[in-house]
């Protein structure tokens, strides 16, 4: 695969509407990812806080749920506004 074979052109309304559809689950995992970053950091640094490990419950309960929710099928979606 070369550098050629690659749209480097604006994403389509159909990408648009996909990434829509996914981006529940995206903000989860990002979320996620921030918590889990920021107890390895802590735990070099005096250990996370009670407020910390709830940051993390919650990034993982939300993870799951967006996890366990199903996804409209992208050609029923609508275009963004």
């Amino acid at each position: 695969m070369s550098f050629d074979d690659f749209d480097l052109g604006e994403p389509s309304l159909s990408d648009l509407a996909a990434i829509e559809a996914e981006w529940p689950q995206i903000e989860a995992d990002l979320a996620e990812l921030d918590a889990e970053i920021r107890t390895l950091y802590l735990a070099d640094h005096g250990g996370p806080t009670e407020l910390d490990w709830r940051r993390k419950r919650r990034s993982e309960s939300t993870l799951t749920r967006t996890a366990a929710r199903p996804v409209r099928p992208i050609h029923r979606l609508r275009p963004a506004a």
